[in-house]
C-alpha cells in the first residue's frame, strides 16, 4: 500500500489548489486543524512542504501549536473556533483564499466575512444596500452549498460585510460594521476593512476573515487582533 494512498488515512486536511508559499501551506493546514479539532495547544506537529507547481516536497517544519507566532499571533487558541461549525470556517477561509489569489473578472477584489455570533453583530451594523439574501430560505442562502460560490464572489465587490450565522446561512451582504476599535495597540499599514473587523470582533465573539485588496493577504480577525496571517499565493 503506498503510503501516500488517501484512502487509508484518518483524517485529511485540504488546502486549495493554489500555489501558497510554503509558509501559508503550513498557516492553512494548522489554522484548518485547530478549527476541526485536530490539534490543539502544546501538539507538536511535523509538516512537509513544497511549492505546488514543482511537485515535490523540499522543506520540514515542526510546529509547536499555540507557541509559533510566525504562524498564529496569539497562544490563546481555546476559544477563537468557540460557537462557529468547523466546516463552516473551512469553506468561509476556502472561498477567502481564492478571492484574494484570482480576484473577480482581472481585478484585486477586497471583503471582509463575518462568522457568528451575528445577532449582536446585526445590532452593531447598518445596511448600505439592499440585502440580496432577503427572502430566501435559510438551505437556500447557506454557504456550504457550493453552488453559491460563484454568487458570493460576485457580491464580494460590494462594499462592507458578509454576515453568516455559526451553521453557514448567510444573513447578509454589503454591510457596513460600526463598532469601533478601542485602544492604538494595531498594527500600522492596514487599512479600513482591517479596523473594521478588529473593532467588532473586539466587542462580540464572532470571527473576521479579511481579503486585501491591495496586497491580496488573508487575515482572521478575533476578540480585536490578528490571529493569522496569510500571504498572497506566489504566481
Amino acid at each position: 500500500m503506498p503510503f501516500y494512498d488517501i484512502k487509508h488515512l484518518g483524517k485529511v486536511i485540504y488546502i486549495p489548489n493554489i500555489n501558497f508559499t510554503r509558509m501559508s501551506q503550513v498557516k492553512i493546514a494548522i489554522i484548518k486543524g485547530i478549527s476541526a479539532g485536530y490539534f490543539e495547544k502544546g501538539d507538536k506537529v511535523l509538516c512537509l512542504t513544497g511549492i505546488p507547481r514543482f511537485g515535490y516536497l523540499d522543506s520540514v517544519f515542526v510546529i509547536d501549536v499555540g507557541k509559533e507566532f510566525e504562524i498564529l499571533t496569539s497562544d490563546n487558541i481555546s476559544d477563537i473556533f468557540e460557537g462557529v461549525y468547523p466546516e463552516v470556517f473551512e469553506t468561509v477561509l476556502n472561498i477567502a483564499l481564492e478571492l484574494a489569489s484570482e480576484g473577480r473578472e482581472g481585478r484585486s477584489v477586497g471583503t471582509i466575512f463575518i462568522l457568528g455570533d451575528d445577532e449582536k453583530v446585526l445590532q452593531l451594523s447598518r445596511q448600505m444596500i439592499i440585502n440580496p439574501f432577503r427572502g430566501y430560505e435559510e438551505e437556500q442562502r447557506n454557504i456550504l452549498d457550493h453552488n453559491l460560490k460563484e454568487t458570493i464572489k460576485e457580491f464580494s465587490a460590494l462594499d462592507g460585510a458578509f454576515i453568516i450565522k455559526d451553521n453557514g446561512a448567510l444573513i447578509t451582504a454589503g454591510r457596513h460594521l460600526s463598532a469601533a476599535l478601542e485602544g492604538k495597540d494595531f498594527p500600522k499599514g492596514l487599512g479600513s476593512r482591517h479596523i473594521a473587523a478588529a473593532g467588532i470582533t473586539s466587542v462580540t465573539n464572532a470571527i473576521a476573515i479579511v481579503v486585501s485588496e491591495s496586497t491580496g493577504a488573508v487575515r482572521i480577525f478575533k476578540n480585536g487582533k490578528i490571529f493569522v496571517d496569510i500571504d498572497k499565493a506566489v504566481s
